[in-house]
């Protein structure tokens, strides 16, 4: 164990010191310019915006809006408004991927919204910080608690005040929806801006995930020591050169290099990735993982051992200094009152429906608790699923415009 541990935080340094210190292990291959999420929307079609917001606290976040549909021609009309959020080492990207007859936010600006795309502290688009550098410990010294309670509702009230409107529609994935939980709960006033929420594949409660990755390091990272220690407070697997052109030889259409990189979706994915639309791995890897603070991590794992949804887990004397307690909060999940949709899959290891099924009964406004009934559906399904569009996004879309409806006819 004491190797293995040694070789991921090994690996951890290089990946994450690579462009630091000009390593380029593949000299004679072109740096590859990928699209930026406004680029990648302008390319399929649609008017794209890129906006920055700072967060109390310094850090600097991109938001890309879709202001209408070209489709449609109504920029002048007024547009219901849409918030969307992705999950841990991803970015806006994701939900653009699946192009524009199938990826989330093209469906949503289709249907007549205003889209935002949000990104997290210390992804590729959210890595600056106006009091703090980016090299400093200090800079990556946040989890999903921070992205919740502080990211969330600064982006929240800057797309509302451009927009002109006092709520909007959310949409999560994964770790977009456990800071929706965070925010929810340890910001209950944000709930009055959500229309509706809906959280897709939401790892919140996780004694019973089966996510390999999350049980096999739990003994060394799921509470306070050595290894959190060793590992907190640092830039894990982040975009630079390095992981860019390692990912994008990897997931080359070389067919013998396409099955490592098939591999390595059924590691983040789980053993079923036959719903994938695995034409999109090249492009995936061209734009994941994006970037985030070990400290993320480690609060998943957290959630593991404690098979609690709590707050970060500092140690006894740090938490008694922070929390006036030796052991973290929970975070109390009856204060959210946001009309809620919950949806999952039952080959999803990090959102188990076991864990799912604690949630009804501390929602006091859930509209929904929808399981996909394909038995093979996983946790990136929800965004990368050949048929996504007519399983999930439909779906979603056509909750959103029933809320939009019945609130026009009062």
């Amino acid at each position: 164990m004491l190797k293995y541990l040694t070789l991921i935080l090994a690996v951890i340094a290089v990946l994450g010191k690579a462009d630091e210190f000009k390593f380029d292990p593949y000299i004679d291959i072109p740096f590859k310019t990928v699209k930026t999420s406004a680029e990648r929307i302008e390319s399929h079609g649609y008017p794209a915006e890129t906006h920055s917001v700072e967060t109390p606290d310094g850090y600097v976040l991109n938001l890309f809006r879709i202001p209408y549909s070209s489709k449609l021609n109504n920029g002048d009309s007024h547009r219901p408004v849409v918030f969307i959020m992705h999950g841990l080492f991803s970015c806006s990207d994701c939900f653009l991927l699946n192009g524009p007859d199938n990826a989330l936010a093209y469906n949503y600006a289709d249907a007549g919204f205003d889209v935002w795309l949000g990104n997290a502290r210390g992804n590729l688009y959210s890595r600056n910080n106006t009091k703090i550098n980016i090299k400093h410990p200090y800079f990556w010294r946040f989890s999903w608690h921070e992205i919740g309670a502080i990211d969330l509702p600064t982006m929240i009230d800057y797309i509302l005040n451009i927009t002109d409107e006092k709520s909007l529609h959310y949409v999560g994935h994964s770790q977009g929806c456990t800071s929706f939980f965070v925010m929810g709960s340890y910001r209950p006033e944000y709930n009055e801006k959500i229309k509706t929420a809906h959280l897709l594949a939401p790892p919140v409660f996780m004694g019973n995930t089966t996510e390999e990755l999350i049980v096999g390091t739990a003994s060394v990272f799921g509470t306070p020591g050595l290894g959190s220690s060793l590992l907190q407070n640092q830039v894990l697997l982040p975009q630079n050169q390095f992981i860019q052109r390692l990912l994008d030889t990897t997931c080359s259409k070389q067919p013998i290099m396409l099955s490592y990189c098939k591999t390595l979706g059924i590691l983040w994915n789980g053993p079923d990735i036959g719903n994938l639309n695995q034409t999109l791995l090249p492009q995936i890897a061209e734009t994941h993982p994006a970037g985030v603070s070990s400290n993320q991590a480690i609060h998943y794992i957290q959630s593991y051992v404690s098979n609690d949804f709590r707050l970060y887990d500092w140690g006894t004397k740090k938490n008694l200094e922070y929390y006036n307690a030796e052991v973290p909060p929970s975070y109390d999940l009856t204060k959210i009152t946001s009309e809620v949709y919950l949806y999952y899959g039952l080959s999803d290891g990090s959102a188990n429906k076991m864990d799912i099924s604690r949630l009804p009964e501390l929602l006091p406004n859930l509209a929904l608790l929808h399981e996909v009934p394909d038995p093979t559906w996983g946790h990136l399904d929800f965004l990368f699923a050949v048929q996504v569009k007519q399983v999930i996004n439909d779906l979603v879309v056509d909750y959103s415009m029933a809320y939009e409806a019945d609130r026009n006819k009062k």
